[in-house]
């Protein structure tokens, strides 16, 4: 059954077809372009190929995809106790990130608060002459 909505886009797609709107496109006649699908075998292919309509990441994919928007959102915050939460869930997703692979931790993405913690307690270490050269 074809909703009422439905009926309009139909309508205006086949009257920017009578008016010629879609003849000069890019790629007009030719061939839509192959998918990259190197090193995936054919069973596989609409499978892959489905899953990215639906926009179905894998999940080290959609972890990645939740650290950055988090990012993105702390970069915009101003409340102090807002931001110590959001770091917080900030880190967990990095955490569950890290725990989700099988590779060495020299290779892992570093958790948020890290480098702050070193860049505030460098001087402070060289002040008090303690521990400048184990922090580095």
């Amino acid at each position: 059954m074809i909703t009422g909505f439905e009926t309009i886009v139909e309508e205006r797609i086949q009257a920017a077809q009578r008016q010629g709107k879609f003849d000069n496109l890019p790629g007009k006649g030719l061939p839509l372009p192959e998918e990259n699908v190197l090193g995936i075998n054919n069973e596989l292919r609409l499978a892959y190929k489905m899953l990215k309509n639906a926009d179905c990441l894998p999940p080290e994919l959609e972890l990645k995809k939740e650290i950055k928007t988090t990012q993105a959102l702390l970069c915009h915050m101003t409340d102090t106790h807002e931001k110590y939460k959001t770091i917080k869930k900030l880190n967990f997703l990095i955490m569950k990130l890290n725990l989700s692979r099988n590779q060495s931790p020299d290779l892992e993405v570093p958790q948020h608060y890290y480098e702050p913690l070193i860049s505030r307690m460098t001087p402070l270490c060289q002040e008090f002459d303690c521990c400048a050269s184990r922090i580095k």
